[in-house]
């Protein structure tokens, strides 16, 4: 006669500090933002205990996921690859403003990659002026703020942005 095995529990506290920290939250933080005493959530990112369903809930709700997120159960195992084809497409063509977002659409992801494309003479959002770049420049900057982008050459322009989400702010 076989037997089988029972499951590993999942280990989700690496996964908790790792998502708590990148929010910049202390423990008693996200224990108040939860629900959950900060004594508990130190207990569970140590591994020393495994929370129940609906702490595991709670904790998630705090790090503005859901319990699925947190423990991701609708993640694929491995690489996941957007082919050329598959690609989210947009922008404004008519005014000369494309692009692709070349990141699959993953639960709990907290970043976008898109590659754009500007016609010559293309402007789009935001009141401010940009700064003239030269090819191979890096700008980083908040999304938050207004902002657009601007080709004011005769060539088409391109550029890759990657979008992540940031400290959050009251």
């Amino acid at each position: 006669m076989s037997t089988i095995a029972p499951p590993e529990p999942l280990r989700i506290g690496p996964r908790v500090r790792a998502l708590r920290e990148a929010m910049d939250l202390s423990l008693r933080d996200l224990g108040d933002r939860a629900g959950v005493s900060a004594p508990m959530l130190s207990q569970v990112e140590r591994g020393e205990t495994s929370p129940t369903l609906a702490v595991a809930a709670r904790i998630a709700g705090g790090l503005e996921l859901s319990l699925s997120q947190l423990l991701r159960l609708d993640e694929a195992d491995g690489v996941t690859v957007v082919r050329r084809a598959e690609r989210r497409p947009g922008g404004a063509r008519a005014r000369g403003h494309s692009y692709e977002v070349l990141t699959p659409p993953l639960p709990g992801q907290r970043a976008e990659v898109s590659h754009h494309v500007l016609a010559p003479g293309a402007a789009t959002g935001g009141p401010d002026d940009p700064p003239i770049h030269e090819d191979g420049d890096a700008v980083t900057f908040d999304a938050d703020l207004p902002h657009h982008f601007e080709n004011p050459g005769d060539r088409e322009a391109s550029f890759t942005a990657v979008v992540s989400a940031g400290l959050r702010r009251s």
